[in-house]
């Protein structure tokens, strides 16, 4: 069955269990995790988008996962959380781009992952107030985060992250979580220390 043509684009925010700021970008996914291992919740909250003919527009997911040591040793755990509002048509749509089995950039990962946690539905809520936002999805995830500052007291835009190779995004703001709830497909996270990871960006998928 040949993949439809598809595109997603919205904002995409991200914590995960590494200390700010994330060693594993800037460690090329060679080093371990300030943890150990890392576990992570990216959120897209989809403003336009389209799987062949079935419209996506104001849909949102979650890609959780785990990995057990340095990333690019691979052995990843991955699991996503559809939007409860999705049609069956729709939650396969986003399955497929989510897991990258449809292509474009998750496709990447592909081979790192090496358990697919399954996907449930939950109610996805998005908050965003200039640099602050939250992200709520039932009781299986509750993170927010608030975008990091420079040195300049007047600064208008959080630090950012530039040519980064993420799938998410190539630049993304920095953001220090204040609290991140994970306990969905075997998942259990729970951290409210208030110096976790944290990253956001608006982001624009598509195959082909």
């Amino acid at each position: 069955m040949t993949t439809p043509a598809w595109k997603v684009s919205g904002q995409y925010y991200e914590t995960c269990s590494c200390d700010f700021v994330c060693p594993c970008l800037p460690g090329q996914m060679a080093v371990s995790p300030s943890k150990g291992s890392c576990t992570f919740a990216m959120a897209f909250q989809i403003d336009r988008g389209s799987y062949g003919n079935v419209s996506l527009d104001g849909l949102g997911f979650i890609v959780l996962g785990l990995t057990p040591e340095a990333m690019g040793k691979g052995n990843w755990s991955v699991g996503l959380i559809a939007d409860e509002r999705a049609s069956v048509e729709q939650r396969e749509g986003i399955t497929a781009i989510a897991s990258g089995t449809a292509g474009g950039p998750m496709s990447a990962l592909s081979g790192l992952i090496g358990k697919f946690l399954g996907v449930e539905s939950a109610p996805i809520h998005f908050d965003r107030s200039g640099a602050k936002w939250s992200v709520k999805a039932s009781n299986l995830v509750d993170m927010a985060a608030e975008g990091a500052k420079g040195v300049n007291p007047d600064a208008t835009e959080p630090l950012h992250f530039d040519n980064t190779g993420h799938p998410a995004a190539d630049r993304f703001a920095l953001a220090r979580a204040s609290k991140s709830h994970v306990h969905a497909l075997g998942l259990a996270w729970d951290d409210a220390s208030g110096g976790n990871n944290g990253q956001y960006a608006p982001f624009s998928w598509r195959n082909g």
